[in-house]
């Protein structure tokens, strides 16, 4: 039994709460992980040892079917072309994200024609002559008049804008990583989709076998009942048996003939749903195989993997959210501060445009923007307490999800333990019970056993096989419940992008792509 000591899995929030109010630099989630990992989980494979399970991990059941299958869901599955884009709009969005953080330049050419008439007023006098002697004195008169001028003029332009925030408390340094922790958030969701996906369309073709071999055992439960109540028939005819023998019987083949159509429809709904895994209308869709006798349960590796916390694409993706919920209390605090923007423009004006480019014609400008909010009657708070309750979130999913994965594996070796016990016991009960059928029948045709034994040893011989075929499904969708919970092969990278396992033991760096240094993380 797998046992882990809760006390050591707590993650303490005070503590998250110094750290992130110690500096404006990203905590690191890294102490957030659970290292005092059960001691099932810190077995070591021997030197060399392949990664178990393999990415292939279908193949081990030896149905080159599922192998096919499988490869197409890959390809054509439409919930793994969903978040095969969700990536791309993540990466989108942390390209948005970078771009505050380079200058903003912007160019503009410009060319006026215009004209226009311009009206002057004129002033002019002439003096008078003066009297003769002392004292004299001369007036002069005055005129006016007006004149106007067309003035018809070109004008051109050239200007290079430029703008640069100065991210001094880090803001858009912490929004962009953010960005880049959730799109490597997003790329570890498509690889969970990606398992999730290839379990289920093995889950669901098991089923679609182990219901059509139920079927088979119907029928033929039903074939050996119409053998019986041909007997009865005869018996009743040479008077040996009664009418109600008679009638037993065919309830009995009756009521067996009632189990075949919802199998049969059972069978088509699991067939329906696998074609949509596959990205394929459901009409007409089928597959080949009739039955789990071709499937064996694979062999478990020994150990477990010493690091399962980087196998598990859900847990690697509940990291990363984390990241960037830190990411995001970070931006909401810095957004307190003042925000800087510097401004500059350079550019050519002349009336030729042959002139335009002249030393003479230079004109430039340079500028600068400080803004401060005084009152915003409480958004930046508010936005400051959402980002850290939605960091207090993510680490409770963050624990659930790395607790959640010992306890899945558990499970899952517990269930291909049990059940193959199970599939011991049951198949010898199958052994024994066609046997006990075998000789009520014969007992019953030569008239030493009634009808009752014989229904009693057919109804347990169908409980029987009907039970068998269930357990070994369950088995076999057990082990790929196993791989599941191990990752199927999945091995984490510190981008979120695929990777397959080495041929040895895993090593691998959980430290996440860290953006560009603010000069606050300096």
């Amino acid at each position: 039994m797998i046992r882990f000591r809760p006390a050591l899995l707590k993650v303490t929030v005070s503590a998250l709460a110094l750290a992130t109010a110690g500096c404006i630099h990203t905590p690191n989630p890294a102490g957030l992980k659970l290292s005092d990992v059960p001691a099932q989980f810190d077995t070591k494979a021997p030197p060399n040892a392949p990664v178990w399970p393999s990415v292939t991990w279908w193949s081990n059941f030896g149905s080159p079917e599922l192998t096919e299958m499988e490869g197409a869901a890959q390809t054509d599955n439409l919930d793994m072309a969903a978040a095969a884009a969700r990536v791309l709009e993540a990466d989108a969005s942390s390209g948005v994200a970078r771009a505050p953080l380079f200058p903003n330049l912007t160019g503009s050419f410009t060319g006026e024609r215009g004209s226009g008439r311009i009206s002057t007023t004129v002033t002019s006098g002439t003096g008078g002559t003066g009297g003769t002697g002392t004292g004299g004195t001369g007036t002069g008169g005055t005129g006016t008049g007006t004149t106007s001028t067309t003035i018809v003029g070109n004008t051109f332009g050239a200007t290079l804008d430029a703008s640069y925030a100065l991210d001094l408390f880090g803001e858009l340094h912490a929004q962009y990583r953010a960005a880049v922790e959730t799109l490597r958030s997003s790329r570890y969701a498509q690889q969970t989709v990606a398992l999730t996906t290839e379990a289920t369309v093995a889950t669901t073709y098991l089923d679609v076998l182990a219901l059509r071999e139920r079927v088979t055992i119907a029928k033929q439960n039903i074939a050996a009942a119409q053998r019986i109540l041909a007997i009865t028939q005869a018996k009743v005819t040479n008077g040996v048996s009664s009418n109600l023998d008679l009638a037993q019987q065919k309830a009995q083949v009756e009521a067996q003939e009632a189990t075949v159509p919802v199998l049969e429809q059972q069978v088509k709904t699991e067939l329906y749903a696998l074609a949509v895994l596959l990205g394929r209308p459901p009409e007409g869709f089928d597959v080949k195989a009739q039955n789990l006798n071709g499937l064996a349960p694979p062999i478990i590796g020994p150990g477990l993997p010493s690091e399962l916390l980087r196998r598990r694409p859900d847990v690697a993706e509940a990291e990363a959210a984390l990241y960037s919920a830190h990411a995001n209390v970070d931006a909401a605090r810095a957004a307190f501060f003042p925000q800087i923007t510097l401004t500059g423009s350079a550019g050519q004006s002349a009336n030729k445009i042959q002139h335009l480019f002249n030393s003479s014609n230079f004109v430039w400008s340079l500028g600068g923007e400080l803004l401060q909010t005084i009152f915003d009657g409480g958004l930046l708070s508010s936005e400051s307490d959402l980002a850290k309750a939605t960091q207090l979130e993510l680490i409770a999913d963050y624990r659930k999800s790395a607790i959640s994965a010992f306890s899945d594996v558990e499970n899952s070796l517990g269930n291909t333990s049990s059940l193959a016990e199970q599939e011991r016991l049951v198949t010898a009960e199958v052994a024994d019970a066609q046997e006990a059928f075998r000789i009520a029948e014969l007992q019953y045709r030569e008239g030493v056993a009634d009808l009752l034994l014989v229904l009693q040893t057919q109804q347990t011989l169908f409980t029987a096989q009907d039970e068998l075929v269930q357990i070994k499904l369950s088995r076999l969708q057990a082990v790929v419940g196993l791989y599941q919970a191990l990752g199927g092969g999945w091995i984490e990278t510190a981008d979120g992008t695929p990777a397959t396992p080495p041929s040895g033991p895993i090593e691998t760096s959980a430290d996440p792509v860290e953006p560009p240094a603010s000069k606050a993380d300096q």
